[in-house]
């Protein structure tokens, strides 16, 4: 399944990614003492079984022989067996594998033919330097070209893959994976960021966050890599006490499962988490500290969301039905709390309106708030709306940034649908049935708005081109185009 995704700038991607340099022995014996390598099930054992089989294979051909030998003699000279020793002398499999000078397997007369190097071989040669252009060219990441990173778990494996979104003139797209990371954990969530975690310089970092306490930050420029950057919070220490494991965590870590992350893009430094411990954290990714906790839910804490016109303003949705604003500017943090009819699943804020969000519900709603409400009423005011939006779960809602009033929502029910929210009466204007299976997380993408990323239950990635729905293309074309960047426009 593909379980969070997110888009990444165009422009934010090195060209040509860098192959990482090998774990030294120092990095490796620091991997092996974590247990991130370890194997349920597994030991040393399989391993020295392995290495006695191999050790004893020479022997096996003659150990048969020997066999069939004895058990003929015990026969006869007709047994069968006798025939059995007699063919497996006669194919002399103690030699097999030694060459035959005298013997040319499906020769063509030219057997003989020794070229001193491949660039010699007019066979070889010209497909050698077809091959290494075609490799070159799918490595390179143009400035033109999309790219999506998708969090995904198959065969019990978790990785993340780097996704390249190419269109043409003639308006047909290509889409391939360009490399993967593989993750310890199931992964739950994602946040792109261009935090240097050095130099607070401009990069390309993905932060995961998973069924383990910590978060993971990984080098998106980089290819093969086997560890991530940094790593925020997270288990320092296990010990088995009797039949009870005792964990001693960093300081400053989560205690359960990160639901939910979200990077501020104008403190480009801080990232915003939630977690199945019932907290949010800040986290400076510099230091790699933990710079506020806040505990004001009473349950799992699903998404967070920083508000993009006022950098110090965070929303943060929970199971227990609760959606909490803070502005972490105050010594008091939460300013404001909404009640909502059911468990959080996502929170958005409306990029072209700084009073306004949405939350989506697990009982299938949308509900709409303006902060500016709270101010004249108090505390848990109505919502601005309240749309019915699927029969199931509504896993992940997006606002598209160069059409107001759109916004996307994705369920487990399997739909995918377009909403316009104008004067808070949501109305539908496109559907579809998503490829992925139900829906676990959606996203339009800021420098293409038409293309909204689906990625659910099937593992499948899709990519909706929203503007080839007639009623799409008819009402907002005109918003959608002039904000879509001419180097990737149809």
């Amino acid at each position: 399944m593909i379980s969070a995704l997110s888009w990444v700038p165009k422009g934010a991607s090195k060209s040509s990614p860098v192959v990482a340099e090998p774990p030294s022995k120092e990095e490796i014996e620091e991997i092996l003492e974590s247990g991130a390598l370890e194997r349920n099930g597994d030991s040393e054992e399989e391993g020295d079984d392995m290495d006695v089989d191999t050790s004893k294979g020479e022997d096996e051909v003659s150990h048969a022989l020997a066999a069939a030998e004895a058990l003929s003699n015990n026969q006869g000279d007709k047994s069968d067996l006798h025939n059995i020793a007699d063919a497996l002398r006669e194919l002399d499999m103690d030699h097999y594998d030694e060459e035959d000078d005298g013997i040319e397997l499906f020769s063509t007369g030219l057997g003989d033919t020794y070229y001193p190097s491949n660039d010699m071989d007019p066979y070889l040669k010209n497909n050698d330097e077809d091959d290494d252009d075609e490799e070159i060219e799918d490595m390179t990441i143009k400035p033109t070209d999309s790219v999506i990173v998708c969090a995904r778990n198959e065969d019990e494996v978790s990785h993340l893959e780097v996704w390249i979104y190419e269109e043409s003139e003639d308006g047909d797209s290509n889409m391939y994976v360009h490399h993967d990371i593989i993750i310890p954990a199931f992964p739950l969530c994602t946040a792109w960021l261009d935090c240097s975690l050095k130099s607070g310089d401009k990069g390309n970092f993905i932060a995961v966050g998973s069924m383990d306490p910590s978060i993971e930050i990984w080098d998106l420029d980089l290819i093969d890599e086997v560890q991530p950057c940094v790593v925020l919070g997270g288990v320092s220490k296990k010990k088995k006490v009797g039949k009870k494991t005792s964990v001693k965590y960093r300081k400053g870590s989560h205690r359960d499962s990160v639901l939910g992350l979200a990077w501020n893009k104008e403190v480009r430094n801080v990232i915003a988490s939630a977690s199945a411990d019932k907290t949010v954290k800040i986290w400076d990714v510099v230091t790699g500290k933990c710079a506020v906790t806040v505990e004001h839910h009473r349950d799992k804490v699903q998404s967070v969301a920083w508000n993009p016109h006022s950098p110090e303003i965070l929303l943060s949705g929970s199971f227990d039905k609760s959606v909490a604003m803070m502005d972490m500017k105050s010594s008091t943090h939460v300013s404001t709390e909404w009640s909502v009819t059911a468990d959080v699943e996502s929170l958005a804020w409306d990029p072209h309106s700084e009073h306004s969000f949405v939350v989506s519900l697990e009982n299938g709603t949308v509900q709409g708030f303006d902060i500016r409400a709270s101010s004249d009423s108090g505390s848990r005011s109505k919502p601005s709306f309240t749309l019915h939006a699927h029969d199931k779960a509504v896993s992940s809602v997006s606002f598209n940034s160069a059409a107001a009033n759109i916004l996307a929502t994705g369920s487990t029910d399997k739909m995918v649908k377009l909403w316009d929210l104008t004067n808070n009466q949501p109305s539908c204007i496109a559907s579809r049935k998503s490829k992925s299976g139900a829906v676990f997380s959606i996203a339009f993408s800021d420098d293409c708005p038409s293309l909204l990323a689906i990625g659910g239950s099937k593992g499948t990635l899709e990519v909706w081109d929203t503007l080839s729905d007639p009623g799409i293309s008819e009402n907002f074309g005109k918003h959608i185009n002039a904000r879509t960047k001419p180097a990737s426009a149809d």
